[in-house]
């Protein structure tokens, strides 16, 4: 059994609002705290509010006056070499621990947040600045510590209606994710604001990554691998895809109740969750065939996090989250509980964790589709009952959905693609499309009204659905119908492929005949005197010919 001892002790000023962070890398251990800057009621500065420690040690390395709470944590890259802190309209950057001497300087007026890039040298550095007084907001890549002259800057892209970003590096250090954020929706259709999704390279290629389905963006994670990311958004039940460098759609998970994703240390399986305020429903996909593996329940759950093996998965009931049923889990990823811990009644847990590992050390292992055996025993899942009001409980119960689910869809290019079109190619397909469709109409009225043969009894029909009546309102009911029967016909296809429909949609499908039915009617109300002046017209001029003779 491991032996513990208190390493270090630290006496801190008691105040309220203290806060901490611990930068544990690969060479030393240091510790952070921040309190409320304070000044003396003589008008004279404060002393420094923020220190920095040496944990082997216990000594102060330094000490620095943080004004404000936002972004005061100091951000160091993976090796250490580099230590960095906003400060005012500056990003202040020390090397190797130094913190006497201010290395560089990266000036920007009214930086409001930065982020170092992940991996070793040479180090790049995204920056956000806040739009204002009509001005948009932008987010710049630097590389450090090149951060002088007019072009120095590797990549900008700027954009409206953000208060507030989140950036994220991929593993490689190329390329940058930003999610952009509104407190208010001026459209009035989210409580919680706007969302937008940004990708920035280092090569300077930019782009908005467009989201088929509108609502919230809940997580965006890239893969280790830097090839890909996905996204999670939309309204629930909420859709998640997967996108290339190109901000294409790579494959679709359709709508689930998801609100978070993670992929696996070495990148090969994605877990889609939902927790909070979900039930904690988990979708398990091998990202390289798109299939699913599994869908295991992990209820109330707080914490999430992959074993770095890629094989395990920990998840967690933590307080002060919640402060019942707290206590712990590990699953395989076929959805088995491997090992399980509930805490006493009247214990609380704060924290759990897996010991980190160097990356490399576990080999990626074959994906088995299979539950591996378990000495847990396994939980069924308590199924909640929707509420029924009294004047209904003795009624055969009806299923019902309030959304259509949509299923996953493989979104790559078909056989005989090379790769996928891109936006101005779709463009370009879609105006060739719009004038061949054109030319064709045009040579339907070119052709004679009356055939000399005798017309299929649909072609009457498909003929005079193309033509308008001249009244706008008649012209309206018939694009109403058509849209109704065009609905029916896909329930009528979605039926055959077994799938079962709901009581509104068979009743839909009922009234087909009396849509056809009114339908026709219409079209040959405003047809039938067209017909009824050709036959005038023919008897006009018979008639004229017997006056002649």
């Amino acid at each position: 059994m491991l032996s513990m001892s208190l390493t270090r002790n630290y006496c801190t000023p008691s105040t309220s609002q203290r806060q901490f962070a611990l930068n544990s890398r690969q060479k030393t251990l240091s510790w952070q705290q921040w309190q409320p800057y304070t000044t003396s009621k003589d008008g004279t500065a404060g002393i420094p509010n923020l220190q920095l420690y040496d944990v082997k040690t216990g000594t102060c390395l330094k000490s620095f006056i943080q004004k404000k709470m936002q972004n005061w944590c100091p951000s160091w890259s993976e090796d250490e070499t580099i230590c960095a802190r906003n400060v005012n309209n500056e990003v202040h950057f020390f090397e190797n621990n130094n913190f006497n001497t201010i290395a560089n300087k990266l000036h920007l007026q009214k930086i409001n947040d930065f982020v170092l890039s992940p991996g070793p040298q040479p180090y790049k550095v995204a920056v956000y600045v806040p739009g204002s007084k009509g001005a948009p907001s932008f987010v710049r890549l630097y590389q450090y510590p090149n951060f002088d002259g007019p072009h120095a800057a590797l990549a900008n892209k700027s954009f409206f209606k953000a208060d507030k970003v989140t950036m994220l590096w991929n593993k490689k250090a190329t390329a940058v994710l930003v999610i952009a954020s509104t407190d208010v929706d001026k459209t009035g259709a989210s409580y919680y604001g706007e969302q937008t999704l940004h990708y920035i390279a280092a090569n300077g290629e930019s782009a908005v990554v467009q989201l088929p389905k509108n609502g919230p963006i809940y997580d965006v994670v890239w893969n280790s691998s830097s090839t890909e990311f996905c996204a999670v958004y939309g309204f629930m039940p909420a859709k998640a895809t997967i996108f290339n460098l190109k901000c294409d759609p790579v494959f679709d998970f359709g709508t689930g109740p998801r609100n978070a994703a993670y992929y696996s240390p070495h990148g090969h399986i994605l877990v889609l969750a939902g927790f909070g305020n979900l039930r904690g429903q988990m979708e398990v996909w091998d990202v390289k065939n798109y299939k699913l593996i599994s869908k295991p329940v992990a209820s109330d759950s707080t914490y999430f996090a992959w074993c770095p093996d890629g094989e395990h998965i920990l998840t967690a009931t933590c307080a002060p989250r919640l402060r019942v049923n707290n206590g712990y889990k590990i699953w395989h990823y076929t959805g088995s509980v491997l090992h399980k811990y509930d805490m006493p009644s009247n214990a609380e847990l704060w924290q759990v964790s897996w010991q980190p590992f160097l990356d490399g050390i576990f080999p990626v292992k074959t994906i088995t589709y299979q539950a591996v055996p378990s000495d847990v025993p396994s939980e069924e899942p308590k199924v909640a009952t929707a509420y029924r009001p009294p004047a209904l409980r003795n009624k055969p119960i009806t299923n019902s959905k309030l959304h259509e689910e949509e299923p996953p869809q493989n979104m790559k290019p078909q056989a005989g693609n090379d790769k996928p079109l891109s936006k101005t190619a779709l463009k370009n397909q879609r105006k060739h499309e719009a004038k061949k469709a054109a030319k064709q109409e045009a040579r339907n009225e070119k052709s004679p009204d009356l055939a000399p043969t005798p017309a299929p009894q649909s072609t009457p029909r498909n003929t005079i659905s193309q033509s308008t009546s001249g009244d706008p309102e008649i012209d309206k009911k018939i694009k109403n119908l058509k849209k109704k029967l065009k609905a029916i016909e896909q329930l009528k296809e979605q039926a055959a492929a077994g799938k079962q429909l709901e009581k509104n949609q068979l009743e839909k499908i009922q009234k087909e005949k009396a849509l056809l039915q009114e339908l026709e009617d219409l079209e040959l109300g405003f047809h039938l005197p067209e017909v009824i002046f050709k036959l005038i017209g023919k008897e006009s001029r018979s008639t004229l010919r017997d006056k002649n003779r």
